[in-house]
C-alpha cells in the first residue's frame, strides 16, 4: 500500500472518530415522545352513538373519515356530520330496531354488523352504476352517498320520500345485512339452481331492460346469486304486497317479450315465486323470522319516519 493511501485511510478514520464521538455526546434521550396521540373532541352526537350503538350493541358507527376504513379503488369524501346525524337515526330505527321488534335484541346483538363506516358521496363504476355500500366479512357496513341524505327530505314528503329512502338508503342496509346472515348460515343449493345460466356478471348486468321478465327483481339481482338472494329479500320487506304482486304481473308480462329469443324460457314470475319461497324458507328456518312480519314492521317504521314522529336531528341522551 503506497503512502498516500495510508494517509487517505488515517484520515477517513479520524473523521469517522470524531463523528461517533460527536454522535455520542449529542444523542441524549429526550423523556419527550416525538409521538403525539391524536386526540379527537368529542361532540354531543359522539356520545348520543355510543349510548345508541355501542354500549347496548357493540356496534361502532364511524362518521369521521378514515383513510383505511374507505376503498382504495374509488375517489371517496368525507361525511358531513349533520347528514351522518340523520343516517344515524335511520339505521337505528329502521335497521336495528326492526330487528330487536321481529327476531329480538339479542339476535341483533350477536348478527348485527360491528361496524358502519360513512362516506359522502356515491362511489361510481366504470360501467356507470354506483355502489351504494358493501358488507366486508360479516362485520362491518360501509355505507356511501351520506351527504345527499339531506337534500332528500328537503325536497320529497310521502311515497315519494319512502321509495328514495328505500332505494337509495334504507333497502341497501337490508341487503347488506343479509349478506352477513348468509355468511353466517350458508342458503340451500336450491336457491342457485332455479335461475342457473342466467346470470350476466358485473359486467353487463345493468343493460338488460327485461330482467323481471327472466326471473329477477332487480337488474343487479342478474348479477350473480348471493346478490340474487339479497335482493329479493331486501325488496321484498322494503315494499307493501300491492308493489310486490305489480312487479310479478309485470314480469308475467315481459316473458312475452323474452320468448321472442328464448322460446323455452319461463316465466319470471313463477322464477321470483320458486326464489322468494326459498328466501322465505332459509329466514324461518334459520334465524326463525317471518318475512311478512319484518315487512310489515319495516313499512310501519318508514312512515313513522316520514310523518315526522322521529326526530333525525336530536343527539339529546
Amino acid at each position: 500500500m503506497d503512502s498516500d493511501m495510508k494517509r487517505y485511510i488515517s484520515i477517513l478514520t479520524l473523521a469517522l472518530v470524531a463523528l461517533f464521538a460527536a454522535s455520542c455526546e449529542q444523542d441524549t434521550l429526550s423523556p419527550t415522545s416525538v409521538i403525539k396521540d391524536s386526540k379527537v373532541e368529542m361532540l354531543p352526537f359522539d356520545y348520543w352513538l355510543e349510548a345508541n350503538f355501542l354500549r347496548p350493541y357493540n356496534i361502532e358507527f364511524k362518521y369521521r373519515y378514515a383513510l383505511n376504513e374507505s376503498d382504495y379503488g374509488f375517489y371517496t369524501i368525507p361525511a358531513d356530520v349533520d347528514a351522518a346525524i340523520i343516517y344515524a337515526h335511520l339505521v337505528k330505527y329502521l335497521c336495528v330496531d326492526t330487528y330487536d321488534e321481529v327476531a329480538s335484541v339479542d339476535f341483533t346483538r350477536a348478527y348485527f354488523p360491528k361496524m358502519f363506516f360513512l362516506i359522502g358521496e356515491w362511489e361510481y363504476r366504470n360501467t356507470g352504476s354506483i355502489v351504494l355500500g358493501t358488507a366486508e366479512a360479516g362485520k362491518k357496513i360501509m355505507l356511501s352517498g351520506v351527504n345527499l341524505l339531506p337534500g332528500l327530505f328537503e325536497r320529497e314528503s310521502g311515497e315519494e320520500l319512502v321509495d328514495d329512502l328505500n332505494h337509495y338508503y334504507i333497502k341497501t342496509i337490508h341487503h347488506e345485512f343479509t349478506h352477513i346472515l348468509n355468511q353466517t348460515k350458508e342458503y340451500p343449493e336450491t336457491f342457485t339452481q332455479v335461475t342457473p345460466t342466467t346470470y350476466v356478471g358485473d359486467a353487463c348486468f345493468d343493460t338488460d331492460q327485461y330482467w323481471l321478465g327472466r326471473g329477477y327483481i332487480t337488474a343487479y339481482a342478474q348479477n350473480e346469486h348471493r346478490e340474487d338472494f339479497a335482493e329479493l329479500l331486501s325488496e321484498y320487506i322494503t315494499h307493501d304486497a300491492a308493489w310486490w304482486e305489480a312487479q310479478l304481473k309485470q314480469a308475467h308480462d315481459e316473458t312475452e317479450t323474452v320468448r321472442q329469443t328464448s322460446p323455452d324460457a319461463e316465466y319470471g314470475d313463477v322464477l321470483i315465486t320458486s326464489k322468494i319461497d326459498i328466501v322465505r324458507a332459509y329466514m324461518e328456518e334459520a334465524w326463525d323470522i317471518d318475512i311478512d312480519e319484518l315487512r310489515d314492521i319495516l313499512w310501519r317504521r318508514f312512515h313513522d319516519v316520514v310523518n315526522g314522529y322521529v326526530d333525525l336531528s336530536s343527539v339529546a341522551i
